[in-house]
């Protein structure tokens, strides 16, 4: 790793991720470099630096000092910093390495908070907002999110998020139970029912991209849209249940022992950093875990696709056997 690129024969092709992302393991280690926290504190210089590098490597310029783990460690930090279709630089608070401290601080409100009216509603409208800030600012440079289309997102998993919380919490008596603790993991699943496929609702009107090995756009499928926003459903649900199930129950048998009984003062001012340093525990590990749990860019024979997608693929001259999609994060 220490080799320099130029002394190379065949030079590493930082288009791809550095693991293989074929296997569950190398997704694993990918999306820890993606979503690691670390990357939000690189200086100015430093991220410029990164950016210089992976640019000029793409276009063939390539420094005689350069080695093969000073460009993987810079590719990292640009592909934690920038998008990846504009090159722009993305505000810190949407980057997926804000994913594990943003949602560490926000979970633990929710897990804090669930008891009375306007804490159920300050921390839904906190967490959505934030959902909102993320899914922004990873839009698709490709398939295009107006900003209305967000806001109806936003709002519609907002008041479902509240709404679900609300009425889950009349229908529990004890607001002290495991069952209360809970209604906000109930309330972030059904958000993330409703926030997700809103904002990804046009790729499912007009088909979600399929190209082929080069790249090259062949078609589009309503099907594989479908199949792909389930699965970011699936993995964003996944991703919150770890910290949101457990760390309740561990709080409720805390709050059982008589060391925090005899003890006001931790009555009144434990509950939220014990649970935000427990929810940000889990988040560290099950946020690039369940990233990872289906492939990024996935190949399909297009004989498996839906009818009109294998009509409007066989149609080209040069028709691929095996097409691939983006699911998306």
């Amino acid at each position: 790793m220490n080799d320099l690129v130029i002394n190379l024969k065949t030079k590493p092709d930082i288009s791809r991720p550095q693991w293989d992302q074929r296997t569950y393991y190398g997704r694993v280690r990918h999306f820890f470099t993606l979503t690691n926290p670390l990357t939000l504190f690189s200086s100015e210089a430093r991220q410029e630096k990164c950016r210089e590098i992976v640019t000029n490597y793409r276009k063939g310029i390539i420094s005689d000092q350069l080695t093969v783990n000073e460009l993987w460690k810079a590719k990292a930090l640009y592909d934690a910093t920038y998008h990846p279709d504009s090159g722009e630089k993305m505000f810190f608070l949407g980057r997926m390495s804000a994913q594990m401290p943003g949602n560490m601080l926000i979970n633990g409100m929710l897990l804090s908070l669930y008891r009375t009216f306007p804490g159920v509603v300050f921390s839904h409208w906190i967490n959505q907002s934030f959902n909102a800030v993320v899914n922004y600012t990873n839009r698709s440079g490709n398939v295009k999110t107006s900003n209305e289309r967000l806001l109806l997102s936003y709002l519609c998993a907002t008041g479902g998020a509240m709404s679900a919380a609300l009425a889950l919490n009349a229908m529990v008596k004890n607001k002290n139970s495991v069952a209360a603790r809970l209604v906000p993991f109930a309330a972030v699943a059904m958000a993330n029912c409703i926030n997700i496929p809103m904002i990804r609702s046009n790729e499912v009107t007009e088909g979600l991209e399929l190209r082929d090995e080069r790249g090259e756009l062949v078609g589009r499928s309503r099907k594989m849209a479908i199949l792909s926003i389930a699965q970011v459903t699936m993995s964003r649900i996944f991703m919150a249940m770890p910290d949101m199930v457990m760390t309740p129950i561990i709080m409720n048998r805390i709050t059982r022992t008589a060391y925090y009984r005899t003890r006001p003062w931790m009555q009144k001012y434990s509950e939220y950093p014990i649970q935000t340093m427990l929810a940000g525990m889990a988040l560290f590990f099950t946020t690039p875990m369940c990233c990872a749990l289906f492939p990024q860019k996935t190949a399909i024979e297009v004989t498996k696709l839906e009818p009109a997608s294998q009509n409007e693929i066989f149609s080209r001259a040069d028709a691929p056997e095996v097409v691939f999609y983006n699911k998306g994060l």
